[in-house]
């Protein structure tokens, strides 16, 4: 067990290394963008297991293109939450996408575990810039098969374990 690992009870004092396993700070331009990559949004981990020894929870941006629109899709049982900094966001969910709610810069956004979602750039001109936080390290998406109430524009999820199809 490393010492990243299931933390129970406190390390015994002087048993850690504190400047090397202790806080990390992740500066916006360090950002890890080598993560594969959606057409129509950008995504740079800061933090996750391989970069800081993460093991509960994924943190890092997202840039999603003016008009770009996901496929209908969920994260199984990871909880996230989306920070909106610039841009407006539009999320649909639902069995078949029916609810809709809009996000501006300062709102956060919770998708709790295994809802269907479709996430959109409500701007026709304007990037829309997010920070994402997610429950844990691993990337799930599940991938649905509904009839979207606005149509993706070829935007396909895809992350370390979803490739391009």
């Amino acid at each position: 067990m490393s010492q990243h690992e299931h933390h129970h009870e406190p390390p015994a004092p002087g048993t850690v290394d504190w400047r090397h396993n202790g806080v990390r700070v992740i500066k916006g331009n360090q950002l890890d963008t080598n993560t594969p990559q959606t057409p129509g949004m950008n995504r740079a981990a800061a933090i996750n297991a391989a970069r800081v020894g993460a093991q509960k929870i994924w943190a890092g941006t997202v840039s999603i293109h003016a008009n770009a629109k996901t496929g209908a899709h969920h994260h199984g049982a990871l909880e996230s939450v989306i920070y909106v900094v610039r841009g407006k966001a539009r999320m649909r969910w639902g069995e078949h996408l029916e609810f809709v709610a809009e996000a501006e810069p300062g709102d956060f956004i919770f998708v709790p575990p295994y809802v269907p979602h479709q996430e959109i750039n409500a701007s026709s001109d304007e990037t829309l810039e997010c920070v994402l936080v997610r429950s844990d390290n691993e990337a799930v998406v599940v991938n649905l098969d509904i009839e979207p109430v606005e149509k993706p524009e070829a935007v396909f999820w895809v992350d370390p374990i979803h490739k391009h199809p």
